[in-house]
């Protein structure tokens, strides 16, 4: 496979790849308590239009990054939780560090001073993913969702910006 893959924003027209890839995600039982994708609708208006891209390899979409804000309430508009998908076939390619790379930086230029994740510990791949770009584990929620009849816990990452001048 080739791995030169381009990264860049998102478009509605991306919808159904990025659908699909999502759709992997869920189907691994350790990526999302979601159990299917949701319509273009709901997925446009629960995630910041700012802040969304895509890899893509020869025009196909191998994985997708957003930001979804975590309250409405003005204290905690520069906060977003962040999601990372890559397609099964091009997993190991660097496509996750590449969207999480331009979704860090577009978030901080946007004014984002905490990014966070809700990760299932069994994922490894993407605790790896977020500790690289210096997220760091700050609680672990224990038995916070019932997913196919099974308690499971979510490690809850975080990341702040350096640029905004938090001390």
């Amino acid at each position: 496979m080739e791995t030169e893959f381009i990264i860049n924003e998102m478009c509605p027209n991306d919808w159904e790849q990025v659908k699909s890839i999502y759709l992997e995600g869920i189907n691994t039982g350790n990526a999302t308590f979601q159990n299917e994708a949701p319509s273009w609708e709901d997925w446009n208006n629960n995630h910041l239009s700012e802040c969304r891209f895509v890899a893509r390899l020869k025009g196909s979409v191998i994985g997708w990054t957003a930001l979804t804000p975590i309250s409405s309430r003005c204290v905690y508009s520069g906060v977003a939780e962040v999601s990372v998908y890559v397609s099964d076939n091009a997993r190991g390619l660097g496509v996750g560090s590449e969207l999480l790379k331009a979704l860090i930086e577009k978030s901080e230029q946007q004014g984002y001073w905490t990014l966070q994740s809700g990760i299932f510990p069994e994922n490894i791949p993407s605790l790896k993913l977020h500790h690289k770009f210096g997220f760091r584990e700050v609680g672990r929620r224990e038995h916070i969702g019932k997913m196919n009849g099974v308690w499971r816990d979510v490690l809850l990452l975080e990341r702040r910006s350096k640029i905004v001048g938090i001390d």
